[in-house]
């Protein structure tokens, strides 16, 4: 009989160990309990029913979800691709995905500009024969949301994917179903959790896009003006509401990770 993995020891953490992680503790943590010591608690009712907030925080909401819905129709098939599918040059493809992840938002945005601009590479064509201008729009906070928040749809869904068991989905074709047949009856059903993980992380970082949105959308109220934006002109001019609109991004972030706790967390 195979013994159990030894179990991490419950003894007393070394204190070159101690010291820190209790440093990293306090430098991560400190900031929030911050910003819940300085909000200004007896006014919040009145600063977050103002037209303004209310204003950005519809529009975050509606272009989160709306880039999270762009994430789920084009990354869910991407996932699929990069798990299912042996080709050459896959892993450059899965960099490729994966670079936004890590590409400063700004420079996205830059990149955006270029690519969907008036002037653009593409841009200029939907310029020219649609008469369809993305930039400094609703559309475009869309756009540039839905840009650095679908990798982490696509990283989720990817390892779904590679974790579930291909069988199924060849069973099914072995009995006469075509492969999408069968990942719409057989796979997506499986992986519907990890699916569903994903779709919230984006929906989350589409909902805290800030460098990427200023840059290709603009900060026009109640076009392109979300709430990490409002935020930052708040802090301006008014830092009392800066932090009440921060709360409300805090308290989304917070709702986020207790939903995703058990996908995340290992219990102990």
């Amino acid at each position: 009989m195979t013994p159990p993995p030894p179990r991490p020891g419950r003894g007393g953490a070394p204190l070159p160990l101690l010291l820190p992680a209790l440093a990293g503790l306090v430098f991560l943590v400190l900031p929030l309990v911050a910003l819940l010591v300085r909000a200004p608690w007896r006014s919040m009712p009145e600063l977050l029913t103002s037209a303004e907030v209310w204003q950005a925080l519809r529009l975050s909401l509606v272009c989160a979800t709306a880039a999270t819905a762009v994430s789920l129709v084009l990354g869910v098939p991407l996932a699929w691709l990069l798990a299912r599918v042996e080709f050459r040059g896959r892993g450059l493809v899965r960099a490729l995905v994966t670079l936004p992840l890590v590409l400063p938002p700004v420079v996205g945005g830059v990149a955006l500009l270029m690519a969907l601009g008036r002037n653009g590479v593409v841009g200029r064509w939907l310029d020219s024969w649609f008469g369809l201008t993305l930039p400094f729009t609703t559309t475009g906070v869309v756009i540039a949301e839905a840009f650095v928040a679908m990798p982490f749809l696509v990283i989720s869904v990817e390892g779904t994917l590679r974790a579930a068991d291909p069988r199924y989905e060849e069973a099914a074709t072995t009995l006469g179903a075509s492969r999408f047949t069968a990942f719409r009856r057989v796979t997506l059903p499986l992986i519907t959790p990890g699916v569903a993980a994903g779709a919230v992380l984006a929906w989350a970082r589409a909902l805290g896009e800030f460098g990427a949105t200023i840059t290709f959308a603009g900060n026009f109220p109640g076009r392109t003006q979300t709430m990490p934006l409002a935020v930052y002109l708040a802090l301006q001019n008014d830092p009392e509401a800066a932090i009440a609109l921060s709360l409300v991004l805090l308290a989304v972030s917070i709702a986020v990770l207790a939903g995703l706790r058990d996908r995340w967390m290992t219990a102990s």
